[in-house]
């Protein structure tokens, strides 16, 4: 391979990794909709099951959803650090992936917020 066509071909891998990397931050978001979707899903269900009695059944239930939610943050928070420590970013500036630790730390104390005010009503 001529020292031309490998220049070219380095280039094409390193835009290949940098197009991943910023999928990967798509995916991270995508996954904290997600997260904040099963949010949503607990509060529903206090308006839902607001006279619902026995009243814990009906928070138990928004509970088990805020407890999925924090576990989607953390997945996502584990997946998207494991594929960022892999890449090496050459043109796209990428997000570091200690943000991902931090997104996920604010969304799972805001989702235990929500249950302990579901709790409290």
């Amino acid at each position: 391979m001529s020292k031309d066509n490998q220049e070219l071909a380095e280039e094409r891998t390193n835009w290949a990794e940098d197009r991943t990397i910023l999928a990967n931050e798509r995916t991270f978001a995508s996954w904290m909709g997600t997260g904040l979707g099963a949010v949503g899903v607990a509060i529903g269900l206090k308006a839902v099951f607001g006279d619902f009695e026995p009243t814990w059944a009906a928070k138990v239930v928004a509970s088990m959803f805020l407890i999925v939610a924090i576990s989607i943050f953390w997945g996502a928070q584990r997946q998207a650090t494991k594929t960022w420590d892999r890449l090496n970013d050459t043109d796209a500036e990428a997000t570091p992936s200690r943000n991902f630790r931090v997104i996920a730390i604010l969304m799972s104390l805001s989702s235990a917020a929500v249950g302990a005010v579901l709790w409290s009503l």
